[in-house]
């Protein structure tokens, strides 16, 4: 192989080993070579990214990033220009907007304008939409190829943190011994509200019912082998393990496939919070034969600012079967849920009857109406993923973030005071054990000053205080010289 063949850095990171990136691997020109083989490079099209301009603007003027504007030259006559792309290295936090979508909330907005309440049951021609009844289903279907699923399993409702207490309402079922939920030491916060509420509606105690993983001594992961040992160690109190696929943090990823199996294997009820992983790395949730997902929308799927999110739910979990009883004829027998007309099967959504017969599968987990303007926006951003795979885009971002990996050991190896070092990585080095996201513990007292320094130069990236900022290049639309440009602007800020 040469030196800078992307195929091959590919092939020996899915293998497990080391990329070897050659003396020259920091500098413009190796990344633009990397970039030149990049079969995805035109996905960055489909995206209107954030400008160096456009990050200091503070009134609207109905102009767009990455769009050509006029001005007036000195000799007075106008001409065109564009500003330069920002880097924007935030998407584990939102992603950036996809173009498809201002043209698929016009097309909702001109069939609400145009047809009314017919909007529901119309198919528009030249409508990049189908008629809003079936839109929800038509991104469910969407999504089940990006989690890894049928897409009976999907529905598309609510936020993230609705749609966990509804899973946890029909999942988390605490009886006599099995009361304990297995979650993480530093969830986001959202997440242990969500379960530390649960556990409390159950009239249980937190502080007995809550078994919280710590990282281990010195990092800020939690080992696959800790997590099977508190399994064990609890398995005969558990009734949910509930963790994320990535940790929103460290950005670590869990073996989602190993963990689930040891802790169905002890009768253990198991969920996860992909709102990290969704759109982020491969996931095979139905082989992997996890009970329940939740994922919002918004991060690696760039449907914008809280938009509407996504569930799994297993099929197993999901059928709807008759059976005769004393009271009627015929009644449907299914999971327990909390129940709303939206949930109920199509052929007798508008009965009216009062008896709910549930759709088969997750979407019989839904309780209402969804936002069409939302799903126009979801469906919009997903249209993006049926261009490539989860395959190639996870390609991609492992060489993306081994390349940010070497060259931040580089920084480190050159930088002139070693202890304490300027930054260490929270993130695992492992590619397999991390998606898209770096995080970068700051030597103590540095974060205000470097990421001052990031704004002033044109880079959108996340900081956590009180020392520790998080990079995503995300493939979809970051190039390796969007990595080198960083690395350069963050040398700088770092005085190196």
């Amino acid at each position: 192989m040469t030196m800078d063949d992307l195929s091959a850095y590919v092939d020996r990171l899915r293998g497990g080993e080391a990329p070897r990136f050659p003396p020259d691997a920091d500098t413009a020109a190796f990344a633009r070579r990397l970039d030149d083989q990049d079969k995805l490079r035109h996905l960055r099209d489909e995206f209107l990214l954030p400008t160096k301009a456009s990050l200091k603007k503070r009134a609207l003027d109905g102009s767009l990033p990455g769009m050509s504007q006029q001005s007036v030259a000195p000799n007075g006559q106008p001409h065109e220009h564009q500003d330069e792309q920002a880097i924007y290295f935030v998407g584990n936090s939102l992603g950036a907007q996809p173009r498809a979508v201002r043209r698929n909330i016009d097309a909702q907005l001109e069939t609400w304008a145009s047809i009314g309440v017919n909007g529901h049951f119309t198919d528009m021609a030249n409508s990049p939409l189908t008629q809003w009844q079936d839109l929800a289903e038509a991104c469910a279907r969407t999504s089940a190829a990006i989690v890894g699923c049928s897409p009976h399993e999907v529905v598309i409702m609510n936020t993230l943190t609705v749609n966990l207490h509804l899973m946890m309402a029909s999942f988390y079922r605490p009886s006599g011994r099995r009361h304990k939920v297995i979650l993480e030491w530093k969830p986001f916060p959202s997440d242990h509200y969500a379960i530390e509420s649960q556990v409390r509606w159950h009239g249980l105690d937190p502080a007995s019912s809550m078994v919280k993983l710590e990282p281990d001594a010195g990092t800020a992961l939690i080992p696959t082998e800790q997590v099977l040992r508190a399994i064990d160690e609890h398995a005969d109190e558990t009734a949910l393990l509930l963790l994320p696929g990535i940790q929103y943090y460290s950005g670590q990823l869990f073996d989602m496939a190993t963990i689930t199996a040891y802790a169905k294997a002890r009768g253990i009820v198991v969920g996860w919070d992909l709102a990290h992983a969704a759109g982020n790395v491969e996931l095979r949730l139905h082989d992997w034969d996890v009970d329940f997902a939740c994922w919002c929308t918004y991060k690696y799927l760039n449907a914008g600012p809280g938009a509407i999110a996504g569930a799994f739910v297993h099929e197993r979990h999901g059928g709807v079967e008759w059976a005769a009883d004393a009271s009627s004829p015929e009644s449907p027998v299914y999971r327990p849920r909390l129940m709303g007309w939206y949930g109920g099967d199509k052929s007798v959504r508008f009965n009216m009857d009062n008896l709910f017969v549930p759709t088969p599968g997750a979407g019989g987990f839904q309780l209402s109406n969804p936002s069409v303007i939302d799903l126009a926006s979801l469906a919009a951003a997903l249209s993006v993923f049926t261009k490539t795979s989860m395959r190639d885009l996870r390609s991609k971002a492992l060489v993306l973030t081994a390349y940010a990996e070497h060259l931040l050991h580089q920084m480190l190896a050159q930088a002139p005071s070693k202890e304490p070092p300027l930054f260490r990585l929270l993130t695992p080095s492992e590619p397999s054990q991390r998606g898209t996201q770096l995080s970068l513990l700051l030597r103590e007292g540095l974060l205000e000053a470097v990421a001052r320094v990031l704004e002033e130069n044109g880079v959108a990236c996340d900081k956590r205080k009180p020392d520790v900022i998080r990079i995503a290049p995300v493939p979809l639309y970051c190039s390796f010289e969007d990595v080198w440009k960083f690395m350069q602007i963050l040398r700088g800020a770092l005085e190196l």
